[in-house]
Parts: structure tokens; C-alpha cells; sequence
């Protein structure tokens, strides 16, 4: 058999450990000033004195500033995509899946503030003030998972367009509601607070679907198609 030197069997050299864990002194540096004081007034500078690192060391990992922004973007939603995955698999009961799927968001941003701004609160400045491009994808991924998730437990075929309004509702009601709190909570559990709340949630939430579905349908058969 063939000698391969390890480098090229695909473990790691230690250059490319070093490299790595530089990569992710500069994303944890990012992450916590996004948090801290927003995507606007936070400069590469600002990244490169929180991770210790030159300004050069950071244009070798990455090009700009929005590299950065949406390899954390990319990196939550990716994570919190499997955690819903996982507290939803084999739900089928349309009020159990989404006390499931409220208790995955909590799960997800328990003890995780800076990745609840950078996903809920920074979406907006990203995509629409900064003109981010590239962003809209993973957003559109947990769309996509929140969507297969719920036709799951729907029990019955809808138009795609149909299924995109329930899941932007949802996700939106979810979101929604956790910003919310934290602004309104400041001094409470926030987890706490809406861990008691969500099996009402679940219930409201299930009670809109099934009343909103009939009429987005007869909504969906009375528009125009396209010739």
C-alpha cells in the first residue's frame, strides 16, 4: 500500500489547526460585539482588538466584513435548524409539533444572547439597511425546514405558496414573541417566562392554522395564473 503522508490522508496539520482556531477567535470576537453594540458600528478593527489578532490575520481568513457576518449567520441558522429537527422528529399531532417546535427555539437560545441578536434583531439591518447579499439563503433554509416540518402535521396537500404564508406566520409569532420578552423581561427568566406560556401558544397557534388554512386556499384558487 501506498505510503500517503497524513497531510494528504485529510487529518489536520497543525498550520491548519492554528488557522482554525484563529478563524474562530475572530467569529467569537465578531459575535459578541455584534451583540453588544450592533452591526453598524461595529468596524474589522473593532474585531480585530477583541480576538488579539493583526488586521492582517483577519483578511487572510476572511475578504470583508460581510464574510464574517455571513459565515455567523450561516453558522446559527445551521445549528438551529437541527435543533428543530430533533424536538420535532416524528410529531404528527398538529399542537404537539408546535410546543415542540417553541421549545426548540427556546432549547436553542437558552444561555445564548448573542445568537439570538445576531439571528432575530440583526435580520432586518442585514438584509435590508447594509444590503447584505448572500443572507436571504440560510433564512430561507429555516423557512424551508419550518415548512416541511408543519406540512408534516397539517394532514393535508397545500399549495407551496400556501405553506410558505403558515410557516412565516409561525416562525414570525415565535420571534416575535421572544424579542418581545426580552425587552420586556428584563429582569426575569426569559425562558422561564415563556416556557409557562407556550402551551397556550401551541394551542393558539394550531387554532389559527386550521382556520387560516380553508381561506388561504380559496384565496390561492381565486388568484390569476399565469398564461
Amino acid at each position: 500500500m501506498e505510503n500517503i503522508p497524513t497531510a494528504k490522508r485529510g487529518k489536520p496539520t497543525r498550520h491548519r489547526r492554528r488557522a482554525k482556531a484563529t478563524e474562530k477567535k475572530l467569529l467569537d470576537a465578531a459575535r459578541s460585539l455584534f451583540a453588544e453594540q450592533g452591526f453598524n458600528t461595529t468596524s474589522i478593527d473593532d474585531i480585530t482588538r477583541r480576538a488579539d489578532v493583526g488586521k492582517g490575520t483577519f483578511y487572510y481568513h476572511f475578504n470583508n466584513q460581510q464574510e464574517i457576518v455571513e459565515a455567523l449567520v450561516k453558522r446559527v441558522i445551521g445549528e438551529l435548524i437541527e435543533t428543530i429537527k430533533k424536538r420535532c422528529h416524528g410529531i404528527t399531532d398538529l399542537r404537539s409539533l408546535l410546543d415542540a417546535l417553541i421549545g426548540a427555539h427556546i432549547e436553542f437560545f437558552s444561555n445564548r444572547w448573542e445568537d439570538f441578536v445576531l439571528f432575530f434583531q440583526g435580520r432586518t439591518d442585514l438584509a435590508i439597511e447594509q444590503s447584505y447579499e448572500g443572507l436571504e439563503t440560510p433564512f430561507l433554509d429555516y423557512l424551508k425546514s419550518a415548512e416541511k416540518i408543519l406540512a408534516g402535521a397539517i394532514h393535508r396537500p397545500l399549495p407551496e405558496s400556501v405553506l410558505r404564508r403558515i410557516a412565516c406566520a409561525v416562525v414570525g409569532f415565535v420571534s416575535g414573541y421572544y424579542s418581545f420578552a426580552t425587552l420586556a423581561s428584563l429582569d426575569d427568566d426569559i425562558d422561564a417566562v415563556f416556557t409557562s406560556l407556550r402551551g397556550a401558544m401551541a394551542a393558539s397557534l394550531a387554532r389559527f392554522i386550521k382556520e387560516a388554512v380553508p381561506a388561504l386556499e380559496n384565496e390561492e384558487s381565486r388568484d390569476p395564473k399565469p398564461h
